[in-house]
């Protein structure tokens, strides 16, 4: 009997282990199982649309010559004719894309080339205007085009935002072709990249010759355009953009502004060491200060007293800006001081009259209420007393009459 229930449980054992190991299998097949049917993930497409083309079909009534010179950066810019020097001042500046075509007229065999205009898209007006500064030539004479423009008779420059444009004439005379019509066409750029540098504007006017001003971004600009300090030593590594110009008898101004006083306090410590130097390229009459993230240095034909007064002028300008409904009329805000303040004074008059008429109301009502009991109006206000005399007083352990 022993045996048999022995064998019994054995038995019992072995089928429980049987029906595990069975769900345990079950298991690791649906799970593989699983893992097998996971699809794939699907390749999503992006549509990128095309940016705008720089240049239009026609202008001006003239037909471009097929499809013209396109490209991004600096990979077909040697069709657009740029040197190397060229293309390292476009590359310092930002350049995004140019294009490049010929305008004219056609009979239906022969075609006629009157204007080559090519047009240079930067990422912000601070690279347009360094390459504006770079393009433009020697006794160029001012144009009203764009934001600005100069012109000789065959060649044109234009600065349009963060885009310029060269134009040349094939028939001297001709009228220009960059007009209205480009200029609304070109992309226009808004936010901070639109924005012209501020050390521009830091520049004195009197004296100052128009013509001499550059403006630069890196080494390859800032040395194409006459800087007077080596340009490894204005920090252009460093993020700093410089201006030069002329002034009146000979005196030469460099403002050089970098990201941080930091900065700029190492790079003074650099070009002062450098003054003191006996050959060096610093001539004239050497003045040096430094304001902030501003850097001022004068050289050249200045006066003495003359260099000291100039950079002591200039100072830098920090101006916050931000987004607010504009100040109220002057006359507006006395307005309504005036109405507010008539209208708490008729509050307090009201509040006192309605507490004059609480009290009468109470204190008479009370009064009246007395006399109707035939008692008097004004009386001595009665004591309350707790008698703790009698039954109620033994109980709460008063004392006994």
């Amino acid at each position: 009997m022993v045996d048999s229930s022995r064998w019994m449980a054995r038995v019992a054992v072995c089928a429980v282990a049987g029906m595990l190991c069975a769900m345990l299998g079950a298991a690791v097949s649906t799970r593989a199982q699983t893992q097998v049917q996971v699809p794939a993930p699907v390749a999503k497409t992006m549509l990128v649309e095309p940016p705008t083309p720089l240049l239009p079909a026609t202008l001006d009534g003239l037909h471009r010559e097929a499809d013209g010179d396109a490209g991004d950066g600096l990979g077909l810019m040697s069709a657009a004719g740029l040197s190397a020097s060229d293309m390292a001042v476009a590359s310092e500046d930002g350049l995004k894309r140019f294009a490049q075509s010929k305008y004219g007229n056609s009979n239906g065999k022969d075609f006629w080339v009157f204007v080559d205009v090519t047009v240079y898209q930067f990422g912000d007006a601070s690279g347009a205007i360094s390459a504006y500064e770079y393009f433009k030539k020697p006794g160029m004479r001012p144009e009203k085009l764009g934001d600005e423009s100069a012109t000789n008779g065959r060649d044109l420059l234009v600065r349009i935002g963060v885009n310029v444009v060269q134009e040349y004439l094939y028939i001297p005379g001709r009228e220009m072709a960059v007009s209205k019509e480009l200029i609304e066409h070109l992309p226009k750029v808004g936010g901070s990249a639109g924005i012209t540098p501020p050390l521009l504007s830091l520049l004195p006017v009197k004296g100052l010759d128009a013509d001499s001003l550059h403006y630069a971004l890196g080494p390859a600009s800032y040395r194409a355009t006459g800087g007077v300090l080596p340009a490894e030593m204005v920090g252009f590594d460093k993020s700093a953009e410089a201006v030069t110009a002329k002034y009146k008898g000979g005196g030469v101004l460099t403002l050089i502004l970098y990201p941080t006083p930091e900065i700029a306090g190492e790079q003074e410590q650099a070009i002062e060491s450098l003054s003191k130097q006996p050959r060096t390229s610093l001539a004239g009459t050497v003045k040096i200060r430094r304001e902030g993230t501003l850097l001022l240095l004068t050289s050249g034909t200045w006066p003495e007293d003359e260099a000291q007064k100039i950079v002591d002028g200039i100072h830098l300008r920090n101006e916050v800006t931000w987004n607010k409904p504009m100040p109220l009329d002057y006359q507006t805000e006395v307005r309504k001081t005036f109405s507010l303040l008539v209208n708490i004074t008729i509050f307090c008059c009201l509040a006192f009259l309605a507490a004059i008429v609480l009290a009468l109301f109470l204190g008479g009502g009370r009064a009246l209420v007395r006399v109707m009991q035939g008692k008097p109006a004004a009386t001595e206000p009665e004591f309350l007393r707790i008698d703790l005399s009698g039954p109620a007083g033994k109980r709460l352990g008063g004392p006994e009459d």
